[in-house]
């Protein structure tokens, strides 16, 4: 495929080729570094910046045994056979043209006599010279003396950096990479710029590197062109037959234990395989392992296997290890992968102890593919329970349920009906978006239970459903009688803990939400990896509502850390964490590149709830930033979702189109949907919620809400519902000290655009106090806080920045007209008569002395430098 590959800036090495070819120190300068790192790109770059006469020559294999091979062709036809004769007439053919820049690539590869001939022009200062070796190959001796002594500068070209790698990728296609992805290809190429370009093409060929919601992803193994695998080919080529055999093994099982290997390799092939520098052996806690010294040699080793073959060795190493003692998950996965595309045959019990192992470790596709092995192998609701639990974490919602639904209830006894009957109430409500079939199931099966550890189990499950169904206080009374029950089993636990925990956050009980999540916590090794997320965004919650903004950072960063492909649900539901904390904390540009790339690596996952509260985020952030096409677009996919599966979320998502109102300058309607939203989260005792709501009205410029906010400190927990209050009444009382404190405190909590607005509305106190030095400290501070959220605009910061002798309501329609509404679309918008707003349109011309619509539109635009 064609594709243009830009330039990665290595400027401190680009201006010492330079310096080198211009100055009086050196005659040029040789570059090493290994294969495909970008030496001769960018020694031709430089070459070609500095201009004149260049002249490239390229050692290669086939001439390195012909005397003076690379530089015959400029001598033209010449019978002389001594060496002597023969150099001068190509040196006079080098520099028959004034000053000379000699360019050779590969010169390892040159031949004794053209490397003689380099050397000569180097000590005679005839011509400068730039050449290219490469790392770990035998160079000749008069190479190798331009820069021992002292002719050439040498310089080392390292591979690229991740940000150098990452860069170079993005501006080849044109759009964001996925930061999983990142750190795939990184690892796969090492830096190497040529080992990189061929990843990226060859997984494009392969339509395994696609674009998703504009975030360029890569889904399943990294690929290799056949220009690639032809490169690394050559070297491989070379190696003796007993290291090629360690590399086939250690291909399918890497890395593996050192002991291993050499017992089915031979310990000297192995020692071989290392000195050739091929593998490396390293110390793993009290075991040594091997691995490829580079990790694209195993794909290059495994296209040139056929299946039969790959299938014998597969099953070499199986029968090798199932020997061995198991000593982790990790263990027992390797040992399922190697038996499933083996020639021998594995029991059904290690089909499934990996799957449950996989999914335990939020590999999903490898757990769906040890799941699929046990439902083969006849394996029964344990294998389909399995099966459908990897299977919902991925979208695939349809075929789950119908897995789960060949099932009939009547004939499972007490566990199996528990474990298969969670499994299908969770798809069912937080996949496919199903609240009253999940009830409907969650009853019949509770109605069976008997066992008191089955009840306590469908207790938690009850708790989780009803706090996303926005049952708070049932959710809450579930999850204190699993919770105070001794012995109850870690699946309910970690149920009463999400349910119970999240209900208690958005109460406004965050020490109590705390304790709930750590019992989670203690019994996560027993539960599927993602649902880890799903209690830990609960504790994210607990500790952004009550102000401990740097606990929640640090909770969220804890959760980081996935890498192998298979984790990338994992990945990206890490991001929703981490986005949660950017946006509580006002970071609005960080949080928006997290939760677009958690939207764009779990795009699969339908009307999966757990996305919900990701997507209203980033509808917050885009709105902070004056970004209301995409607030709008992501908030219609949140209404899109929702329903009684994800009704929890209700009030935050009408915080979310307040936010959206607030940016398209209808200030009105944004107070309007935000105390919506706070008397809908006091009807379900989302006392939290209720408090955030009332906040965003009070920073919207409403003045009627300190007296419920004052009544919620006293019942909330956290500091921040304290800072919230004080800043109504103070907003209330047109108090510019009282402003100013609260925006300090906001500071110091690090809740950035309350205090951004506290001081913008302190500067307004002021002004209207005629304190001019107190409103431009006040202003200043309003600034430099909106600037650290990314530039922020709100009511409050735009009112500071453009001071105008309107009242709230002209402005409201003021910048309505500059959006380009009719009187007819803004009365329709505010809910008032158009003569209503014809009367204010007129007042606001006379004030800002314009003559019509279109000029004030204008003015509030910008578009006459006046404004």
């Amino acid at each position: 495929m064609a594709r243009n590959w830009p330039m990665v800036e290595r400027e401190t090495e680009f201006e010492a080729i330079r310096a080198a070819l211009s100055g009086t120190d050196y005659v040029g300068t040789v570059l090493t570094g290994d294969a495909g790192v970008g030496k001769t790109t960018l020694a031709r770059q430089a070459t070609a910046a500095i201009g004149g006469n260049v002249r490239w020559v390229a050692g290669t294999e086939s001439a390195r045994s012909i005397p003076l091979g690379v530089f015959a062709h400029m001598v033209g036809v010449y019978t002389a056979r001594d060496p002597v004769t023969f150099m001068s007439a190509a040196r006079e053919a080098l520099l028959a043209d004034g000053h000379t820049i000699i360019g050779v690539d590969d010169a390892h590869l040159l031949d004794q006599l053209s490397a003689t001939l380099l050397l000569q022009l180097a000590i005679d200062k005839a011509a400068h010279i730039v050449a290219t070796v490469r790392s770990g190959v035998p160079v000749p001796d008069a190479v190798t003396s331009l820069w021992k002594d002292g002719h050439l500068l040498r310089i080392d070209l390292s591979p690229f950096t991740q940000r150098q790698s990452v860069d170079l990728v993005e501006s080849m296609l044109g759009g964001q990479l996925e930061g999983f992805t990142a750190n795939l290809m990184w690892e796969s190429s090492g830096g190497n710029a040529l080992f990189l370009r061929h990843l990226v093409e060859g997984a494009i060929e392969a339509g395994t590197l696609r674009q998703v919601n504009g975030v360029w992803q890569l889904r399943g193994r990294a690929a290799v062109t056949s220009e690639l695998a032809a490169l690394l080919e050559d070297r491989v080529e070379q190696l003796p037959e007993p290291v090629l055999r360690v590399l086939e093994l250690l291909t399918f099982c890497e890395p593996i234990d050192l002991d291993v290997l050499a017992e089915l390799a031979g310990e000297e092939a192995v020692e071989a395989a290392e000195n050739r520098g091929v593998i490396r052996v390293v110390q793993n806690s009290h075991q040594l392992i091997v691995r490829y010294n580079h990790p694209l040699f195993g794909e290059v080793i495994r296209r040139r296997l056929g299946i039969a073959s790959a299938r014998r060795l597969r099953g070499r190493l199986y029968s090798s290890l199932k020997e061995r003692r198991i000593n982790s998950a990790a263990d027992r996965i390797r040992l399922a992968e190697l038996a499933l595309d083996s020639d021998k045959s594995a029991d059904l019990e290690l089909f499934e102890a990996a799957a449950a192992d996989a999914i335990g470790l939020a590999n999903l596709p490898l757990g769906e593919r040890f799941a699929r092995a046990a439902v083969e192998r006849q394996g029964g609701v344990e294998a389909a329970d399995l099966l459908a639990r990897a299977l919902l974490w991925q979208g695939h919602r349809i075929e789950a349920e119908r897995t789960l639904a060949t099932f009939d209830p009547d004939q499972l006894n007490e566990v199996q009906l528990a474990r298969w009957g969670s499994t299908r109430v969770s798809n069912l409500l937080w996949a496919v978006g199903d609240a009253d079939r999940a009830d409907e199931v969650l009853a019949s099966i509770r109605a069976r239970a008997k066992h008191p550890k089955i009840v306590a189990t469908l207790t938690g499950l009850a708790s989780a459903c009803a706090v996303n169904e926005n049952r708070l206080d049932d959710a809450f009374t579930d999850a204190e009688s699993v919770m105070s029950a001794a012995g109850s089993p870690p699946w309910a636990v970690w149920w009463a803990s999400f349910g119970g925990g999240l209900a208690l956050a958005l109460m406004g009980k965050g020490e109590a939400a705390r304790q709930y999540v750590t019992r989670g916590h203690q019994v996560e090794s027993h539960i599927d990896g993602l649902n880890r997320f799903i209690s830990t965004h609960a504790e994210v919650l607990a500790l952004t509502l009550t102000g401990d903004l740097e606990a929640a950072r640090r909770c969220a960063a804890a959760y980081f850390g996935y890498s192998a492909p298979g984790q990338y649900l994992a990945w990206g539901m890490s991001k929703i964490l981490q986005g949660t904390v950017d946006v509580a904390k006002g970071q609005f540009l960080d949080g928006i590149e997290h939760l677009e790339q958690a939207v764009a690596a779990l795009s699969m996952e339908g009307a999966a709830a757990w996305m919900i509260p990701a997507r209203i985020r980033l509808a917050e952030a885009y709105s902070a930033l004056g970004r209301t096409a995409e607030a709008a677009e992501t908030i219609a996919e949140v209404t899109a979702r929702s329903g009684r599966h994800s009704a929890v979320y209700d009030p935050q998502l009408e915080i979310a189109k307040a936010c959206m109102a607030a940016a398209e300058g209808t200030v009105t309607p944004a107070i309007r949907s935000a105390m919506g939203a706070a008397d809908s989260a006091a009807r379900s005792h989302q006392y939290a919620i209720e408090a955030m709501a009332l906040h965003v009205a009070a920073r919207f410029g409403d003045h009627s809400v300190a007296g419920r906010l004052a009544d919620l400190a006293a019942k909330i927990d956290g500091r921040l519902v304290q800072a919230q209050a004080k800043h109504a009444v103070a907003l209330a009382a047109h108090d510019g000290p009282g402003l100013d404190a609260a925006s300090a405190e906001f500071e110091q909590i690090g809740a950035l655009l309350s205090a951004a607005d506290a001081a913008a509305q302190a500067a307004s106190a002021h002004e209207r106090g005629g304190d001019r030095r107190r409103l431009l400290e006040s202003a200043a501070a309003a600034n430099r806080l909106s600037a650290a959220c990314g530039g922020a605009s709100t009511p409050a910061l735009r009112q500071a920045a453009q001071p105008l002798p309107l009242t709230s309501r002209e402005r409201e329609i003021a910048n309505l007209v500059a959006a380009g509404l009719s009187n007819r679309q803004i009365a329709d918008r505010l809910t008032v008569s158009v003569r209503t707003v014809e009367g204010h349109l007129y007042r606001a011309c006379i004030k800002m002395d314009v003559t019509d619509r279109e000029s004030l539109g204008a003015l509030m635009r910008g578009d006459s430098g006046s404004a």
